[in-house]
């Protein structure tokens, strides 16, 4: 009696396991396909309506302007610190002369896009998902379509656009400002030449490591678009339901930067050297 109690338990807490992770499977599936939609339709709404230019700057202001000084600090300090540590462990082997070619691949193939595309989907992303949030919230989302506008087209569109020209954008900014900080503590600390570092950085870099970057900013911009706006435009349940769009597009944004950042460094360095 009690052998058959004990199957019949785990036998319940097997079917409620299987029925737990059938819903979140399917739950994904339906978040997955709510992306490719909005994702969709706003291509098409880019191919066939006019794009409102002034809506784009100003969301350009928001996105470029004013995330420059922290885009600044960050890829500076980071330059800094991969010269430090790769000066504590090369010149251990009397390498130093390779940390001006570690400090520009490793910045322009990885860490100047990543670091730039987490930064505006922290700052940015976040910003995005809160103000939709407000308007889908208050009603103005409904309003507008009860006035025959197009909320993917008047909303979506505009900041879709501003963070596909703006973090590429970005991005070469943060490569050159991350050189520069490797470039600081090379010719200040290791002794190198300021010439000699130049040249080793030059030769070092190829135009495969700078666009394999700008290519993998232009996805990381579309993921942080459609994941922000997706996040706001279904955020429901008042301030409360605000705050848990806004938290899970930053989770999201940065979860699809680094599947993103995955899929690109296999794809041009090992399916296609």
């Amino acid at each position: 009696m009690e052998l058959k109690t004990r199957l019949s338990f785990n036998k319940k807490k097997l079917e409620i396991s299987a029925l737990v992770c059938g819903r979140r499977c399917l739950a994904a599936a339906c978040y997955l396909g709510g992306l490719s939609i909005l994702f969709t339709k706003t291509i098409i709404s880019i191919l066939t309506n006019f794009v409102r230019r002034k809506l784009v700057m100003e969301q350009l202001n928001k996105v470029g302007v004013n995330s420059i000084l922290i885009v600044f600090l960050v890829t500076i300090f980071t330059g800094v610190v991969i010269a430090l540590q790769s000066a504590y462990a090369l010149k251990q082997f009397e390498a130093a002369l390779y940390i001006p070619s570690m400090v520009a691949l490793s910045v322009t193939r990885e860490l100047g896009p990543v670091l730039t595309a987490l930064i505006i989907a922290g700052k940015v992303g976040a910003s995005m998902t809160a103000e939709l949030g407000t308007m889908k919230v208050t009603e103005q989302i409904d309003a507008l379509e009860s006035l025959a506008s197009d909320p993917v087209n008047y909303l979506v569109v505009p900041r879709f656009f501003a963070l596909l020209i703006a973090v590429p954008i970005l991005t070469i900014y943060g490569d050159f400002i991350g050189i520069l900080g490797g470039y600081i503590v090379g010719v200040t600390k290791l002794n190198i030449g300021s010439h000699m570092y130049i040249n080793l950085t030059i030769n070092s870099l190829v135009c495969k490591d700078v666009m394999t970057g700008l290519i993998k900013s232009v996805f990381f911009a579309m993921a942080i678009a459609i994941v922000s706006c997706y996040e706001g435009m279904k955020a429901a349940g008042g301030a409360e339901g605000v705050g848990r769009s806004t938290t899970m597009s930053v989770v999201m944004s940065f979860i699809s930067i680094l599947s993103l950042d995955v899929f690109f460094t296999v794809l041009f360095y090992f399916v296609f050297p």
